[in-house]
């Protein structure tokens, strides 16, 4: 196929999207993203986690709950307007429990993150929004249990430093009226670049 046609055919297609913003002229777009894209910088890097999971069986309050051990990394992406990670979590014998693969994305005309994340192992796709308040990234979603009631997550990064961090999942079945802890995380930085 000649040149000429491939590019008559890519103006033909992008055309329609400049006219949907009026005077047949493409909208001005940011050259560079926003300082606040810069929010979870800090989850940058690789992580050695302890996790915590909380657990309301009779066999957990019999035996304890399960030694859980993960890794965290997360890398730039997008232009600098957000990143990529991956959490992985094993129980104390190295068996695979969880495998999770993030998109974050800042949102400059909402202030707020947007994410999408892969559960690699149980093939389910999510998304959620985030923002900063007070020195704590919130990320808020909503779901349903294996019975199939509807629940409202919030997980908290807090206690943030360049060498730590805490991870906080609760889920609430009221609408937020009352929070109960499903998941702590404490996370140990182990390298300030994480491979791919």
């Amino acid at each position: 196929m000649p040149v000429r046609s491939i590019v008559a055919g890519l103006v033909l297609v992008a055309t329609p999207l400049f006219a949907q913003h009026g005077g047949g002229t493409a909208p001005a777009l940011p050259a560079a993203p926003p300082r606040e894209a810069a929010q979870f910088d800090f989850l940058l890097g690789q992580w050695e986690l302890e996790v915590k999971p909380t657990v309301n069986t009779l066999a957990a309050k019999i035996h304890g709950v399960p030694k859980m051990l993960g890794s965290w990394k997360a890398w730039r992406a997008l232009d600098g307007w957000g990143l990529e990670d991956e959490l992985r979590i094993t129980d104390a014998a190295g068996n695979p429990q969880s495998f999770t693969h993030a998109v974050r994305l800042y949102d400059a005309t909402t202030r707020r993150w947007r994410i999408s994340t892969v559960d690699v192992y149980r093939s389910v796709l999510s998304t959620t929004t985030a923002e900063v308040k007070d020195g704590v990234m919130t990320v808020m979603s909503t779901g349903n249990n294996a019975e199939g009631k509807t629940f409202v997550a919030r997980t908290r990064y807090s206690d943030i430093t360049p060498t730590s961090f805490r991870f906080r999942q609760e889920r609430s079945y009221d609408d937020g009226a009352k929070w109960a802890l499903t998941l702590s995380i404490d996370a140990k930085r182990v390298a300030a670049v994480a491979p791919r």
